[in-house]
């Protein structure tokens, strides 16, 4: 089995703050053994479920065409083993798939998302904040774009417990400060109980879960998220690659193991149940007590 490429709650700690760091932009995306499965799958979302997965506001298409201009820029000189292009053709190798540029000239952000395993965000500044004006999101976390769509980020991030007390301000002012030559990334953690890239809902339950078989239910689903001012347009561009492992893979790493378990011990109660711990987090926890007994 395959150690996971990140595992932030290694280190034991749960923080409700961003967590950002300094980005290399020649480390901007990530690209792995399952690119051309993952693409696959993203091209049969924006088939059948387009409007699920992309949606745009008019007002955006300079940025997402500046977004894009940047992807493709980066992927061909990072990347040539996967890309070439040729005019207006792009060619993905991996994929043997062809896009057109001139295909997308209304929607430039929708042939971005087809080119990578990354999702792209753009906010735009407005009179009531930075609003999400475009996003291609085909492996969401529980969340339906349309519902995010032209709304601001107070608003975008209503559901989660604390945000307004605690992050509001704080990620208001990263915002409005961000400079084009310093983007950040961060990674943001969850265990849930699929191992679907589009996941829009978490049962309250699963059914015949205990701590042998935890191992085999629950899967941890990392997302490395990026963000970066786009220096034409001046929005700002976030990006989401998602992970997904299954919860077994701890059993050959049991120090990270037990920060797991440490840092879902200091998920206050409201977070919990908007992260869907509670329903499997005492099964949780004696699964990882058995993994991690021969530590000390």
């Amino acid at each position: 089995m395959v150690s996971p490429r990140y595992l932030p709650f290694a280190d034991g700690r749960w923080r409700m703050v961003p967590g950002l760091r300094s980005l290399d932009l020649q480390s901007w995306i990530e690209i792995d053994e399952h690119l051309e499965r993952e693409l696959a799958l993203k091209e049969t979302l924006l088939q059948q479920r387009h409007a699920d997965v992309f949606a745009s506001l008019p007002e955006s298409e300079p940025g997402q065409q500046e977004a894009l201009d940047l992807l493709v820029t980066h992927l061909l000189e990072h990347f040539p083993q996967h890309y070439q292009r040729e005019g207006d053709r792009l060619h993905n190798l991996a994929t043997g798939r062809t896009g057109h540029l001139s295909d997308f000239q209304v929607a430039p952000l929708d042939l971005a998302g087809r080119l990578v395993q990354e999702d792209f965000c753009l906010m735009q500044s407005a009179p009531e904040g930075y609003v999400l004006s475009a996003a291609s999101v085909c492996f969401p976390s529980r969340w339906l774009l349309a519902e995010k769509m032209g709304r601001p980020m107070g608003q975008i991030h209503v559901p989660v417990p604390g945000y307004e007390e605690k992050l509001r301000s704080p990620v208001n002012r990263f915002f409005e400060q961000i400079r084009s030559d310093r983007p950040v990334w961060r990674l943001n953690w969850s265990i849930v109980d699929s191992p679907d890239l589009f996941l829009l809902h978490s049962r309250e339950a699963v059914p015949d879960l205990n701590a042998t078989n935890a191992g085999e239910k629950l899967w941890i689903r990392v997302e490395r998220q990026t963000l970066r001012r786009l220096s034409r347009s001046g929005d700002i561009l976030f990006t989401i690659r998602t992970y997904v492992h299954s919860l077994k893979v701890l059993e050959a790493e049991p120090t990270a193991a037990r920060g797991l378990a440490a840092a879902v011990q200091q998920v206050f109660p409201d977070m919990q149940r908007y992260k869907t711990l509670l329903p499997i987090k005492e099964v949780l926890l004696n699964y990882l007590a058995d993994i991690t007994q021969n530590l000390d």
